[in-house]
Parts: structure tokens; C-alpha cells; sequence
């Protein structure tokens, strides 16, 4: 079924040289505030970054604390204003300068949404413990996940929407109707080839490296859990996730996409933490380039949407299953 609504084809951002004629761009790294159209932001921006940096690094030297724990949430409070201004700098001066793509590089926007989503979920973590509830607890983790994913949306709409460089409308979005109902279940239909190639590669990585990382959203063994494991892993982080990587870039976003999957991997031991981030990473890379070929091919969002949702599901539901050694029991 196609949609009746003509496709767009979203601007690509890796294209930022004005037209000819144009005034030139002020990049972040022209240490000036001389002819910018938003000084402030740019000096903020840098400050706030560099300041950010530094406590972080002393915050994470130091020995497990309380104290260690509140400087490295003002270090990370510092970083994300720096980041969000530095972003929201670039796309100023981009936009003033006539440039072909006017909002934030996809590495800072990447960037900051990382730096923004960690604070959130340390203060959930920190909430949780407070409330004496389990900091990785099922509930927890679903509300992590869902902050997460705000966080993604309401980036978007703030450095992209917000600032003139992209439209819902060129990130594919189209009203949730008939045609976007078929592009969802179209997506889905490619799930399972995706798995299969996922599933290859992960027996030879884990060949090479003889490690498995952990599922964000491992098997619960009840009905309740699975359930609140698809909320989350089927429903929430397919959105958040697909506008933010799918909607700002197709290869770069193909990349952050493995590599946000991978910022959480731990290990006994350094040598084990790289190996387990390392067959994360290349377990993800397919499903990422997937998606971002789906979304080229339809110029719809929904499509990537319905791939991620029953990749994520299916998943879920066969960890599930093989850890009740039957079928999910209603």
C-alpha cells in the first residue's frame, strides 16, 4: 500500500557550504565573537563545555562517593548547557549565513543528547535509591528509557524544529493514518531478515571475542515483566531513537545508534568492558544501516519505526521464551 502524501526528501546535514555569495560561517572552532550573531551562546557554549569536562574528569578519578557522585552531576549539568548553547550557536550562525543544511552538526547533537539523558537517569537512579527502590529495578529501567527518549524528541524539536533547519515533515513524520499504519507493518516485515544477519554476526564476533554483553532489557520469567520490557524496548526507544538517528542523519546516525547501545557496557575488567563494547558495537551496525536504508527507500519515518519495534520485540520475546524454556504463559 503506498501513501497518497508525496515523499519528502529531507535535506542532507552533511551539506553546510553557503551559497556562493553568502556570508561565510562562523564555525565553533573561529575562537571570535567578532560579526557572530549569538556571542553569547558561543562563549557559553565553550566555557560551560571545557568547565564541564574538567569536573567530570576529576569527578570520575576520585574514589566512589556521595560527594563524587554530586560533582560529576554538576559536571554533567555543565557540559549539557555547554553542548545544547554550543549546538544551538552553530545553528544560529549556520541559518544567518544561508547555509544549505542551518542546524547543529549531528556529532554535537549526538553529543548532547548523551550529556542531557545522563543526568536525567542519575537523578532516577538517585530518586530510586532515596525511595529504597532498586536503582536497575524493571521500573526504573523503563522510566531511564523513556527519559531517554524524551530526550531525543525534545532536542530535536529544540536544535532542528526549532531553529528552521528540518521539519517533522522532512524527518519523514506524516499524520498517523492509513498509509502511515502500512508503512509501520512494512517495516516490520524485514525484522526478521535483519535478526538472522544480526545473529551471524554476532556468533562470529563472539568467536573472536568469547564474551556476550547483557540485554538493558534482560528476561524477567513473568508476564507483567515481558510486558513492561516491550513497553519499553518495542515502543518508547523505537521513537525517541529513530528521530534522533534516522531523522538528523543516515550513516552518522547508523554509528551512534551502535554506539549508544555500547556507553553502558561494563565489565570484571578493562580487556572484558572493550571486548563486550566491541561485539555490542558490530551486533548493532546492521540493524542500524537497516533502518537507515528503509528510511532513504520510503522517506517515511514509520517505516524505520515498524523495523526497530519488531527487531526490539522479537528479541525480547525469544530471550523470554528461552528462559521459561516454552513460550511466553498469558
Amino acid at each position: 500500500m503506498t501513501s497518497d502524501v508525496p515523499p519528502a526528501t529531507p535535506p542532507a546535514p552533511e551539506t553546510t557550504a553557503p551559497p556562493s555569495g553568502s556570508p561565510r560561517v562562523q564555525g565553533l572552532t573561529t575562537f571570535t565573537i567578532e560579526g557572530r550573531r549569538a556571542p553569547a551562546l558561543f562563549v557559553v557554549g565553550w566555557l560551560a563545555t571545557i568547565l564541564g569536562l574538567g569536573i567530570l574528569v576529576i569527578g570520575f578519578a576520585g574514589p566512589r562517593g556521595t560527594a563524587t557522585g554530586v560533582l560529576v552531576l554538576v559536571g554533567l549539568l555543565a557540559l549539557s548547557v555547554g553542548l545544547v548553547s554550543m549546538a544551538g550557536s552553530q545553528a544560529i550562525e549556520r541559518r544567518a549565513a544561508g547555509a544549505a543544511y542551518a542546524g547543529p552538526s549531528p556529532v554535537l547533537l549526538f553529543a548532547a543528547s548523551v550529556a542531557v539523558s545522563s543526568i536525567g537517569a542519575s537523578l532516577i537512579g538517585l530518586l530510586a535509591r532515596l525511595a529504597g527502590l532498586d536503582p536497575e529495578g524493571m521500573p526504573t529501567t523503563i522510566l531511564v528509557l523513556a527519559l531517554i527518549q524524551a530526550t531525543y524528541l525534545a532536542l530535536t524539536r529544540l536544535l532542528l524544529v526549532g531553529t528552521g533547519a528540518l521539519s517533522w515533515t522532512d524527518m519523514g513524520f506524516r499524520p498517523l493514518g492509513r498509509p502511515a499504519v502500512a508503512e509501520l507493518a512494512m517495516g516490520m516485515t524485514y525484522a526478521i531478515p535483519v535478526i538472522v544477519v544480526t545473529v551471524i554476526i554476532a556468533a562470529i564476533a563472539t568467536l573472536i571475542l568469547p564474551v556476550v554483553p547483557e540485554s538493558p532489557l534482560p528476561p524477567t520469567g513473568s508476564t507483567i515483566g515481558l510486558l513492561l520490557n516491550l513497553l519499553g524496548g518495542a515502543v518508547l526507544v523505537p521513537i525517541g531513537e529513530e528521530t534522533m538517528f534516522r531523522g538528523v542523519a543516515i550513516v552518522q546516525g547508523a554509528l551512534f545508534f551502535a554506539i549508544v547501545h555500547v556507553l553502558q557496557v561494563g565489565g570484571t575488567s578493562p580487556t572484558q568492558a572493550l571486548a563486550l563494547a566491541a561485539v555490542a558495537f558490530v551486533t548493532r551496525v546492521p540493524v542500524g544501516l537497516a533502518l537507515g536504508w528503509l528510511f532513504l527507500s520510503r522517506r517515511s519515518i514509520w517505516a524505520p519505526i515498524g523495523l526497530h519495534a519488531a527487531f526490539n520485540g522479537l528479541l525480547l520475546v525469544l530471550a523470554e521464551a528461552s528462559l521459561r524454556g516454552g513460550p511466553p504463559a498469558g
